[in-house]
């Protein structure tokens, strides 16, 4: 089992504070940094903050060994093209260490006091979806794209040069759903992250992704699993 720290960068982070966590996990022998992708928190007050994708660009130069990336980056947010296209680079940059995570949205708070549009659940997840066969079309065909939905349209597009990694970086998909989540990380991801799950749920969940996987001709193997978690250090109980 590997451990990776995950990081909320909506609460309270800082420059120096990112910067000094960041070598404290590549040199305790962490595997990895995530960090989530929010302006602010889901109540106030606000605090400091660092935009997702300048700071994995600063983590893909500044470290050599451990993998990061969002966990996870919302379609709500920035076009599905953009979101391709920053994370092939920085992927190249950080010599093939990126593990892109990408999520419909959920927080109100945020969508409403910057202007998004998070849409109702329905429609949030169509959207999601066409953004993942965005997103991956573009980082995994060697021809030019094209793609007509409801969300998204392209013509001839191509993202050059392409990402060093055959495929780009691997999709990560996170969540506990099986109606929505699941189909779509058994159809796009290489990577599934249960969020703060018992032992016996995320058996259940990751069987019943097997399932999903073997309807899409994929194996179990495909789809590499993880899971969020909450844990709490201190030097003492108090």
């Amino acid at each position: 089992m590997d451990i990776a720290i995950m990081l909320e960068g909506q609460q309270g982070l800082t420059w120096p504070r990112f910067q000094r966590i960041a070598h404290a996990i590549e040199d305790l022998g962490f595997a990895g940094l995530y960090r989530s992708d929010h302006f602010t928190n889901p109540q106030p007050p606000d605090s400091d903050s660092l935009e997702l994708w300048v700071s994995l660009t600063w983590l893909a130069s500044h470290t050599k060994r451990i993998e990061f990336g969002p966990m996870v980056s919302p379609v709500s947010f920035r076009n599905p093209v953009f979101t391709a296209r920053i994370a092939k680079d920085v992927d190249d940059l950080s010599g093939g260490r990126l593990t892109l995570g990408v999520g419909a949205g959920w927080q109100e708070r945020e969508h409403t006091n910057f202007g998004f549009n998070l849409l109702e659940l329905p429609e949030r997840f169509a959207r999601f979806q066409e953004g993942l066969a965005v997103i991956t079309r573009l980082l995994q065909s060697e021809e030019p794209v094209n793609f007509t939905g409801q969300y998204y349209q392209l013509q001839d597009a191509a993202l050059l040069p392409h990402a060093q990694r055959p495929g780009g970086p691997p999709i990560l998909i996170g969540g506990n759903g099986e109606k929505q989540t699941l189909p779509l990380a058994a159809r796009y991801a290489n990577e599934w992250n249960g969020v703060f799950l018992t032992a016996d749920r995320y058996e259940q969940l990751s069987r019943r992704l097997d399932e999903l996987l073997a309807d899409q001709k994929r194996t179990p193997g495909d789809v590499r699993r993880s899971l969020m978690t909450g844990l709490l250090f201190g030097r003492t109980d108090a």
